[in-house]
């Protein structure tokens, strides 16, 4: 005999599958009253929208006090010609002056020497005055004889290796009295800083010889002259050495160059006021002089002829 089946009868599944699509078409038939009505959406939809509108919530939380903002300070009305701020006590005007708006005065050229030594234009020194017996005017400096005798030997410091050679200085006493003096020579130590040794013959235009020493002050000139400039080779100057002086030169001498295949040599000055080749470059060639102020002169066509003073067309600018 065949055991009963597990499997519920036809009858009872299709009951229950009528009761279920009732059921559902109950419940669909509900949602369609509801949603068709004015004001029928479900709650959790109108819950949403009001809290997008800004409507307050169920439990809002503890209010928080702000801080009033401060407030903005009125605006005053703007001045058809506003006045400028007085300036205070003690304080500048911040309209510059009209000299303030120039240009400057450019200074003379006297006041700038960017190859100047130790003295320098523009400048008065302190020092004292001695006197020797000068004879001829010649000296450290090899000038040879001078024209006249106001001549004076600088002291060893402010010599500065024949650097003050050819130099004019205005010496002035402490009585006034004044007289000017080309540098020819080199008063050794213990000559002082500042201090000059002047010829007998300058000596006298501000004092007694029997002074011997009398406080100065001097400075550096740019005279008046007529003169050209002259140059000499050393005694012994060939193509392969030379030296080579300037003479006559109205202010002081900073550079001697001679003229090569690559452009301009600048030769050694030595204590005796020379300027030295000592393989011949250039020698007998141009020459290229340059004063304490920077300009240049150039020189062409003197012949090695030692010993001879060869005189030139050309003088530095009085300054």
């Amino acid at each position: 005999m065949a055991s009963p089946s597990h499997r519920r009868p036809v009858r009872t599944r299709r009951t229950a599958l009528v009761f279920a699509v009732s059921a559902a078409a109950v419940g669909l038939l509900v949602s369609l009253v509801i949603a068709l009505r004015p004001g029928g959406e479900p709650d959790t939809v109108r819950t949403a929208s009001q809290a997008t509108a800004g409507a307050r919530p169920a439990a809002p939380p503890t209010p928080h006090r702000a801080t009033p903002a401060a407030k903005p300070p009125k605006a005053r009305k703007a001045s058809k010609t506003p006045k400028a701020p007085k300036p205070a006590a003690n304080t500048p005007s911040a309209r510059p002056s009209p000299t303030a708006t120039r240009p400057a005065a450019p200074r003379p050229v006297s006041g700038t020497a960017p190859l100047a030594g130790r003295i320098k234009p523009g400048t008065t020194y302190d020092g004292v005055a001695t006197h020797y017996d000068a004879k001829d005017g010649d000296g450290a400096c090899l000038y040879g004889p001078s024209p006249d005798l106001m001549v004076a030997a600088m002291n060893h410091t402010d010599y500065e290796t024949s650097q003050a050679c050819g130099a004019y200085i205005l010496v002035r006493a402490a009585n006034g009295a004044s007289v000017t003096v080309r540098i020819t020579n080199e008063c050794p130590l213990p000559c002082a800083p500042g201090q000059i040794d002047l010829s007998k013959e300058a000596f006298a235009k501000l004092a007694g010889l029997s002074a011997g020493r009398i406080p100065i002050t001097w400075s550096l000139q740019s005279p008046a002259t007529s003169q050209t400039l002259s140059i000499r080779y050393k005694t012994g100057s060939s193509p392969h050495w030379c030296g080579i002086q300037v003479l006559g030169h109205r202010n002081p001498l900073a550079r001697l160059e001679v003229r090569t295949g690559s452009g301009w040599t600048r030769l050694t000055r030595t204590d005796y006021n020379y300027f030295l080749s000592p393989g011949g470059t250039g020698c007998g060639g141009s020459l290229r002089l340059t004063d304490i102020y920077g300009e240049q002169l150039t020189v062409d066509g003197i012949a090695i002829r030692p010993d001879a003073v060869q005189p030139t067309r050309v003088q530095f600018t009085r300054r």
